[in-house]
């Protein structure tokens, strides 16, 4: 801290003006020596034998520039890196110390009570809660401090590192030994990223020291973000030398020496940022050249140790590549799409040469704790990762622009052509290997098509949201083409969650679908597919279409169970906005929508009861449950709330409502499955008498007046129609 940081330029300026003093000696010993050896006059041996001690002489004064010039820039680097981080050291210390906090000239942290008045202090000394609270707090900023001083340090062996190598003669064919440097670098990081490509030479060959992973973890924390380091290191490395100590890494970590797994993944995912930064620009040189050796790498094969038992086996580098993508994040998203691209044409490529497995075919499993850390499907892996960067996600399976989201549905063969080869029944690895589906097939495009289709994060039941058509179009032709490939109804592994997340977020679609029960959500007359208005784009669905995939969803019970919970929250929502003086139509409208809607979900619910896979009764719990979930993001869901009726609606009503509703739901999906159950459903009855009932009760109607018998009966009526449009074409399919 106390440490005067201008010397550093002071000598930069005194080593650059010594590059000026041999320049001048450079040019006196031209003129005045060399030249002796030129006349004519002087010929024999003895003139060729001084003219080569003259060449290196001379040669010596041009290195020794280069050299002084490179010192002056690393000097000049070094004061630019430690006065940042001093600055960063010293804003950390203040804003503890604004914070309440004491720091020592040490840097040790403890909490300031001399700031307290009386009060508050004899309250401290009282209080364990209120003493604890402040040692955590001391105890984060301590944590703060200790980094920002850290990576002073971690510069300052970096500057290190380039000052020892800096005055290193390495070229031993110019006539010297330990002469000037003529190949001096003038950046730090170029000369970590030297010293990395050493340590990972030592890594791949079983010979690195605990001091060379100590400092491998160094080197990728002080250069976090840097570019020069990045590309420096990948460009010495290669596609080939980057994948080998990834997979030394991974070996050592999962297999070799678990004891220290967390050193070698911490350097894994330092590497990881590495390969983030280094790929930043598309359009730079470094970027063209590394993906053009990465698509040779891709399909090679490389040696993974410990990660099979089988003699020999070799993973591809691709699969490595991704493996390694997983510890990072921030990736360009045109890296990402390149990577995805080159990886499915290296896939396709491999197939057309007549081949009958994968290029990527492994045996044993790879999935949760069976090396499912392992990226055995890159393709999908890739997409797990694009999936936290919703944009590029669009912009990958957008239909507009390419065939990926009908090569991934459809076209790509996943049973063959990237599942793992298991081994036969025993365990043996042995014999014929068998093909089967990893546990984790289709996450990573899952996760993907669910960012590319809400903007969202994938994970999670999403609010309804304002679609692009890009994104529309995604779950457009996703509908189309499982309805297209009766894939619907049962739906390809891992594929289900995702749907019910997305089409959550379209719930105002889904709803007015099946609140229409005509071929689409009514488009304007001219619209084909996708459509638009203020409020967004919209699907052009047909009602059997959804149902279809509903029906798939609902083979997970607490998926549908949310979405069937969003749609009744959302017919909550479409009667709390109708205004107190809404004419007779104007009421009668998103009844009969609601109803309709509700009963095309019960239609479904319906047709689980002639399926003999399911046990009724823990269908309907897991169903509840997934209702009981999606209460808790009513709030997602945005009533009009300048109308009095909307609390009454949105809050108490919905849980006496759904309460009462699936009750009588999970009592008559326990009948048997006959003929006239399927046909009467009275629950589904009285829910939409509920529904209007206490509709009216809230806007003051009699809830026995001619006037609200007559939109019950309207709504019933509509209700049966979904729920019998719906079951029936569901009956009709089996």
């Amino acid at each position: 801290m106390a440490t005067d940081l201008s010397t550093l330029t002071t000598a930069a300026t005194k080593w650059d003006e010594m590059a000026g003093k041999f320049k001048e000696h450079e040019t006196l010993y031209h003129d005045k020596v060399h030249t002796v050896t030129l006349p004519a006059s002087w010929v024999g041996e003895s003139s060729r034998a001084a003219n080569a001690m003259f060449d290196i002489t001379l040669n010596e004064y041009k290195k020794a520039q280069t050299e002084a010039k490179a010192m002056a820039s690393l000097l000049r680097d070094a004061h630019t890196q430690f006065v940042d981080l001093r600055k960063k050291v010293e804003s950390e210390r203040d804003a503890a110390i604004k914070d309440g906090m004491t720091v020592s000239s040490t840097g040790y942290v403890t909490f300031d009570t001399s700031k307290l008045d009386q009060s508050e202090l004899s309250a401290y000394h009282h209080d364990p809660d209120y003493q604890r609270s402040a040692q955590e707090k001391a105890g984060s900023w301590q944590s703060r401090i200790d980094n920002a001083v850290r990576s002073v340090c971690d510069a300052d062996e970096g500057f290190e590192v380039a000052l020892t190598e800096v005055v290193k003669d390495s070229v031993i064919t110019d006539g010297t030994s330990n002469g000037f440097n003529g190949q001096a670098k003038g950046d730090i990081e170029q000369y970590e990223a030297d010293e990395g490509k050493d340590i990972a030479l030592r890594v791949d060959s079983g010979d690195a020291t605990a001091h060379d992973y100590q400092e491998l973890q160094r080197l990728f924390r002080d250069n976090s973000g840097d570019k020069v380091f990045s590309q420096t290191l990948l460009d010495n490395l290669g596609a080939d030398g980057t994948l080998k100590l990834s997979n030394s890494l991974d070996s050592l970590a999962y297999y070799k020496d678990k004891k220290q797994s967390g050193q070698y993944l911490d350097i894994q995912k330092g590497l990881a940022t590495t390969l983030s930064t280094a790929t930043k620009d598309p359009d730079s040189a470094f970027y063209k050249h590394f993906r053009s050796e990465m698509q040779k790498a891709g399909t090679e094969e490389f040696k993974l140790d410990g990660l099979s038992k089988i003699p020999n086996e070799r993973v591809r580098g691709y699969q490595s590549l991704v493996t390694l993508m997983q510890h990072g994040d921030g990736y360009s998203g045109q890296f990402l799409k390149d990577t995805a691209d080159d990886i499915r044409h290296a896939e396709v490529s491999y197939t057309a040469k007549g081949n009958l497995d994968s290029v990527w075919a492994l045996r044993d499993k790879f999935s949760g704790g069976d090396r499912g850390w392992f990226a055995n499907d890159p393709l999908d892996g890739v997409l797990g990762i694009m999936s936290h960067d919703p944009a590029t996600s669009t912009a990958y399976l957008d239909p507009a622009h390419s065939d990926n989201l009908k090569y991934l549905l459809h076209g790509r063969d996943w049973d063959t052509v990237v599942d793992h080869f298991a081994t036969p029944p025993g365990g043996t690895t042995q014999g014929m290997a068998v093909t089967a589906e990893d546990g984790d097939v289709r996450k990573g495009f899952g996760a993907a098509l669910e960012a590319a289709t809400t903007g969202n994060a994938p994970g999670a039941y999403h609010p309804i949201g304002h679609h692009t058509t890009a994104q529309a179009s995604i779950l457009q032709q996703t509908i189309d083409t499982l309805n297209a490939n009766n894939q619907a109804q049962e739906l390809p592994k891992n594929l289900t969650q995702p749907l019910a997340h997305i089409l959550t977020s379209y719930t105002a679609d889904t709803h007015e679908t099946f609140g229409y029960s005509a071929s689409n959500f009514n488009p304007p007359d001219d619209a084909g597919g996708v459509w638009n208005e203020k409020q967004g784009a919209h699907l052009t669905v047909s009602v059997n279409q959804l149902t279809s995939v509903m029906r798939g969803i609902a083979n997970d019970p607490d998926a549908f169970g949310h979405l069937y919970g969003a749609e009744q929250v959302y017919s909550h929502d479409a009667l709390a906005a109708i205004p107190d003086n809404a004419d007779e139509d104007a009421i009668k409208v998103p009844i009969v929508k609601n109803s309709r809607a509700i009963g095309a979900y019960d239609g479904i619910r319906s047709d689980i009861i002639f399926d003999e896979r399911f046990k009724k009764t823990q269908w309907a719990a897991d169903f509840n449950h997934g209702i009981g979930s999606s209460l808790g993001t009513a709030l997602m869901f945005n009533p009009v709330s300048d109308l009095s009726p909307v609390g009454d609606l949105a809050t108490k009503s919905i849980d006496l409502w759904t309460y009462e509703s699936n009750k009588e739901h999970t009592a008559e999906a326990n009948l048997a499955a006959t003929k006239e159950n399927a046909q009467t459903y009275d629950a589904g009855q009285r829910d939409v008498e509920r529904m209007v009932r206490q509709w009216a009760q809230s806007r003051g109607h009699s809830i026995d007046s001619n006037y609200t018998q007559s939109v019950v009966q309207d709504g019933q009526a509509s209700y049966s129609d979904g729920r019998n449009y719906a079951l029936n074409h569901l009956r009709a399919d089996r």
